[in-house]
């Protein structure tokens, strides 16, 4: 089984308490229906750096991470297959799968 980190990209933060709840709920029970597979449930980002040709800039970039979960699975296709539920869709977020390759 191979691991394979889950990045967030964008996605909006609920306004109200209950909205937020309802998230916070949405969350619980993907992560719950992932049962073993979920090895980290990961976290929000915070502020970030770009570096690059010895450049540093504030912020990700043009699609910065918002936040990764690490996922374990037989391949590509069925990390993606669980990633497919995850609530981050829900508020106009995105998801890039990458397998952790192992060295």
């Amino acid at each position: 089984m191979a691991k394979f980190v889950v990045a967030y990209h964008g996605g909006g933060i609920a306004e109200t308490e209950e909205e937020q709840a309802e998230v916070m709920a949405a969350w619980g029970a993907w992560m719950e229906g992932l049962g073993s597979a979920l090895k980290d449930p990961g976290n929000p980002s915070g502020a970030s750096k770009t570096i690059a040709d010895g450049s540093v800039s504030d912020g990700g970039g043009a699609n910065p991470v918002t936040g990764y979960s690490i996922l374990e699975a037989g391949s590509l296709d069925d990390a993606v297959t669980l990633a497919k539920s995850n609530p981050v869709f829900a508020s106009g977020g995105s998801i890039e799968v990458i397998e952790a390759i192992e060295m």
